[in-house]
């Protein structure tokens, strides 16, 4: 198979409930092949009520940190003004003045030095991977380090630096909210239980949350169960991600390093490992989500031939009757003729006409070769 050219992921189609960061996952994931659905599970707006701002502060100045991550500029600036405003201001300003202070990138240095304080060290890329990567380089066990959260959690970096044995303080300057406009979540949810999507990401534990609740306010929270536990792929950032589906009996995956790159990789490990691969007419046949690769060229099919073929596979060799075929056709209703005419375009989509038998009176059948010597991986 010549994945150089359609990419590992080519035919699967994937969801992205990322708000931040989310065209970076996107376009990892295109890269690779796959088509993406997007639906941001949340939106992130500034603190409306302060409380659990104030007491991450009182419990900074309280107790000071080892290191201070300032995220962004408009959060950092927000977090300084709110505790002038509480009386804190200079305590918290002393405490920042004393700690390993380290800021993500130009905007949130200047914010840094506008405060009158200078940062310890900071990227040239705004990278978050970069200010994780000179933590776990630094060690963090037993450290104590306080991380003004902007908005969405970081993807992995909380998990990464617990895992390496940091206590991690997080300073909410934002607040997670529904989105505004809830149609792409709707079209994402929609997706997922048509089994349209072969997989969906998770860059956070609030927005499986916000999922979950979406699905309830619509009264399919059973139904979107049923499709992550059975049939689309759960995949996570990592096991805080993750909390929120396994506590509803969903089999979550997680790649080894909390990070968005490593995450597509695995997806493109797991898809491809699920799909159905089968010797058919002299060709070898693998059914992806949306598409076919025929001797490993990627033959795109309609969603109706997908529905044809899917059965079809799940049956390999076995007539099946118009009759069994017709119901698996995503609203055809009782018209046979719905199949005769999904089936032409089916075969001309594969290129290869002679892989689907039709079988006189009875229905269709999969040209399955007999068993050989020759192996298939399934």
């Amino acid at each position: 198979m010549d994945e150089q050219e359609h990419g590992p992921l080519a035919g699967f189609t994937v969801g992205v409930t990322a708000a931040r960061r989310a065209d970076e996952l996107i376009a990892l994931l295109r890269r690779r092949g796959a088509a993406v659905v997007h639906g941001p599970a949340l939106r992130i707006v500034p603190l409306a009520d302060d409380t659990e701002l104030l007491a991450a502060t009182k419990k900074l100045i309280g107790h000071a940190p080892d290191v201070v991550v300032a995220t962004t500029a408009i959060g950092f600036r927000g977090w300084v003004e709110a505790a002038e405003g509480w009386g804190y201001g200079e305590e918290l300003l002393r405490v920042l003045r004393d700690v390993e202070l380290l800021a993500r990138g130009p905007k949130v240095k200047g914010a840094v030095r506008a405060a009158g304080l200078t940062e310890s060290w900071s990227p040239s890329s705004e990278s978050m991977a970069e200010v994780l990567d000179r933590l776990l380089g630094e060690g963090v066990a037993g450290r104590r380090i306080a991380l003004q959260l902007h908005g969405e959690p970081l993807p992995g970096f909380v998990e990464a630096l617990t895992a390496g044995g940091a206590e991690v303080v997080g300073v909410p300057v934002y607040r997670w909210m529904p989105p505004e406009d809830i149609g792409p979540l709707d079209r994402l949810l929609d997706a997922t239980l048509s089994r349209t999507l072969d997989a969906v990401t998770f860059t956070s534990a609030p927005a499986a949350a916000s999922l979950f609740s979406r699905a309830e306010e619509r009264g399919v929270r059973d139904e979107l169960l049923a499709a992550l536990r059975h049939d689309v792929l759960a995949v996570c950032v990592g096991p805080v991600t993750a909390l929120p589906l396994q506590a509803e009996g969903i089999d979550t995956y997680q790649p080894e390093r909390f990070r968005l790159g490593p995450l597509v990789q695995l997806l493109c490990r797991e898809l491809p490992g699920r799909s159905r691969i089968l010797p058919v007419a002299g060709h070898r046949v693998e059914v992806r989500g949306h598409a076919v690769l025929v001797d490993g060229a990627l033959r795109p099919v309609p969603p109706a031939g997908m529905a044809l073929l899917g059965l079809l596979a799940r049956r390999p060799g076995w007539v099946v009757s118009r009759a069994d075929l017709l119901k698996a056709l995503p609203g055809a209703g009782r018209d046979e003729h719905a199949v005769e005419t999904a089936m032409a375009r089916l075969r001309t989509a594969l290129g290869t006409p002679k892989l689907i038998q039709t079988v006189v009176k009875r229905g269709y059948r999969l040209a399955l070769d007999p068993p050989s010597e020759e192996k298939y991986d399934g």
